[in-house]
């Protein structure tokens, strides 16, 4: 069967698992995280290294500079102190690329900063704003209709929406909240037919059971989660059949 959808699979990596050699002949890219949450310099080279062996597409993982909070909560921080941390994670990780010899392919906001900027324009503008510094052509990794991907489409940067092939929606296609027993999807097929159901039909059916319409052409399975692996192969085997080729 010739595949009618072409989409992208990638992971959080760098954070601490140390699972990225089992994961990344699964994946098409990754977002390594460079230092705000999690991440250093070796961490970074030991997992360009494996992006480069096995042809992954890289991307930075910036985050609120928060290491005690793994990123995952709001931080009051000032436009320009914000500005200067994602600058200089994102600049440790080019200049890995740099030795290493691989190129920057996109930018994906971890955690907190992830889901205030795709509501918050001040902290959306700020992202942007380092994108827009940096000389190369990057994608943005952000969730559809959100404040964040209209500000990047806007300043002529490529947006790829993101959706997590393991997470629960809510009707405002908000993730479900990891202190609820439902935020997280763990069975292979509940996982298979979460993304066929936004593939194919461009819908996500929510905690609530409704169907709310989202686009997406890159799906996050996270690294933390405990099956990620087997997930990881599922998905491999079973959306070539669906006539969805993973690139």
């Amino acid at each position: 069967m010739e595949p009618i959808f072409q989409i992208d699979i990638n992971a959080d990596v760098g954070e601490g698992i140390n699972n990225e050699s089992a994961i990344m002949p699964y994946l098409s890219s990754c977002n390594i995280a460079c230092g705000g949450h999690a991440g250093d310099l070796e961490t970074m080279t030991k997992v360009v290294q494996l992006a480069k062996q096995h042809n992954v597409k890289v991307g930075a993982h910036p985050s609120f500079p928060d290491k005690k909070n793994f990123g995952r909560l709001d931080m009051k921080i000032s436009a320009a102190d914000l500005y200067s941390s994602l600058k200089q994670q994102i600049r440790m990780l080019q200049n890995v690329l740099y030795i290493q010899k691989s190129q920057l392919h996109h930018i994906k906001p971890h955690g907190a900063l992830y889901n205030i900027a795709a509501k918050d324009e001040k902290i959306a503008t700020v992202i942007v704003e380092v994108m827009k510094s940096i000389a190369l052509p990057l994608k943005l990794y952000a969730p559809y209709n959100s404040i964040i991907a209209e500000l990047a489409h806007n300043e002529n940067i490529e947006v790829t929406f993101e959706a997590f092939a393991d997470r629960n929606y809510n009707d405002d296609l908000s993730l479900v909240s990891r202190k609820n027993a439902n935020a997280l999807l763990t069975e292979n097929d509940d996982i298979l037919s979460h993304i066929l159901n936004m593939i194919k039909h461009q819908n996500v059916i929510t905690a609530s059971g409704i169907e709310v319409p989202i686009k997406a052409s890159t799906f996050c399975v996270h690294g933390d989660t405990k099956n990620a692996i087997e997930i990881l192969k599922f998905l491999n085997q079973e959306l070539p059949k669906h006539q969805i080729s993973i690139q």
